[in-house]
């Protein structure tokens, strides 16, 4: 098969100084910053200059006269244990040592307040703290499409609620997550315990391009407003109708879902409306994230994996993530091939060498390859730049050698 590299060109806004402009963005609210303990909330997305985003909130809660500490707050992730969502904000590079401040991680949660679908948590270390700054990416969900979707309100209340507040939202259909997601997130706020919100918004390549402190009154408006700006941003893939995509790696650190529903068409939520666009037969994984540490939460919206992939999947991980959210067809096993040479023979094979698209995984879209068949298509995309020559599509020792730029 005969592949085109592609080079979409996607917006690129990185911020120059991010550690300057988290002082600046923050000090621009006048805050009253109390003088005790502050948490810092850290979640499980491999969001970019993470590290350094932490580390110039603590520095300037630091400046300001507070004692900052991080509280890892992700739902039920990495296994719903202290030890392990310790162990995954670490793997992100936010350690004690780097951030020069300590890490509390506790599942222990006191509740704030009831909704229609039950009680609404807060951890414990951010109830007993002066104040937080809830710090988070704002972007599309992929599970519901609402004002407000993944970022600072959804860290408030699933990231900081743990498990027990995952629940709650999970109870809603997916339908009515918007509206449940807006109830819990004033019932978090009416707790009188948010300092502050620090809202990041990526650009096309997932740098860090805009960072916005918020208010906690103003934090419900102002994020659906950021949420509709970072559309503007958002990379997708430059064809809506393909025949195969086979994707190098799925993982926590790319999506929610290990791949995001928004770029690949498909929720994966039985009895819920789908996305109507893209439109792919088959999908193909090849890898699991290390980053993710073994949870594969989203192989089940693939159709194929390898076995690569599936030894890497850490089963009570991925299953006490896949319960907390209720939606079982995302952790359901898709036929497993020996190897990415395999895999790709198989496709091809059955399903014929059109239309198909290579992609790194579902967060980095600057470069992808495509079959010579789509090479036209794709050029006439004026985002896109295609290669003048092709690329023999190439396996070593059973896995695909190609490369990407951005990944």
């Amino acid at each position: 098969m005969k592949l085109f590299k592609v080079h979409q060109k996607l917006v690129s806004r990185p911020l120059s100084d991010i550690a300057e402009a988290v002082h600046r963005q923050l000090s621009s609210q006048n805050l009253s910053v109390p003088q005790g303990d502050v948490a810092i909330t850290v979640g499980s997305r491999g969001i970019r200059n993470l590290p350094l985003i932490i580390r110039a909130c603590g520095d300037w809660l630091r400046d300001h006269g507070a004692t900052p500490f991080i509280v890892p707050a992700m739902g039920s992730h990495n296994g719903a244990t202290a030890e392990g969502q310790r162990q995954m904000v670490e793997s992100l590079g936010v350690t004690e040592a780097a951030m020069n401040m300590p890490i509390r991680s506790s599942m222990e949660v006191v509740q704030v307040g009831e909704v229609r679908t039950g009680a609404v948590y807060m951890d414990r270390y951010c109830s007993e703290a002066s104040g937080v700054l809830v710090v988070n990416r704002v972007k599309l969900h992929t599970c519901f499409s609402g004002p407000i979707q993944s970022g600072l309100t959804k860290m408030m209340v699933v990231g900081m609620g743990k498990i027990r507040s995952a629940q709650t939202f999970h109870s809603a259909r997916a339908a009515a997550m918007k509206d449940m997601l807006l109830e819990m997130g004033q019932c978090v706020l009416n707790s009188g315990r948010i300092l502050a919100g620090l809202a990041i918004l990526e650009d096309g390549f997932d740098q860090t391009a805009e960072l916005h402190a918020i208010r906690p009154a103003d934090i419900l408006q102002r994020e659906i407003e950021l949420l509709h700006h970072h559309r503007s941003y958002f990379p997708r893939l430059p064809v809506d109708d393909l025949n195969v995509l086979i994707v190098e790696s799925i993982g926590k650190t790319y999506s929610g879902t290990g791949m995001d529903t928004n770029v690949i068409g498909r929720r994966g939520i039985a009895g819920f409306e789908d996305l109507t666009t893209p439109r792919i037969r088959t999908i193909g994984a090849l890898s699991l994230n290390p980053a993710s540490q073994g949870n594969a939460i989203g192989v089940g919206l693939a159709d194929f994996i390898t076995q690569r992939l599936r030894s890497e999947i850490n089963e009570h991980k991925t299953l006490i993530n896949t319960l907390t959210t209720g939606d079982m067809d995302r952790a359901k096993i898709p036929a497993t091939l020996p190897d990415d040479e395999t895999l790709i023979r198989t496709l091809k094979d059955r399903f014929g060498p059109q239309r198909w698209m290579f992609i790194p995984n579902t967060l980095d879209l600057g470069e992808l390859y495509v079959s010579e068949d789509l090479a036209a298509e794709v050029a006439a995309n004026p985002v896109c730049q295609v290669a003048s020559k092709h690329v023999p599509l190439v396996c070593e020792n059973g896995r695909l050698a190609l490369t990407f730029a951005d990944a």
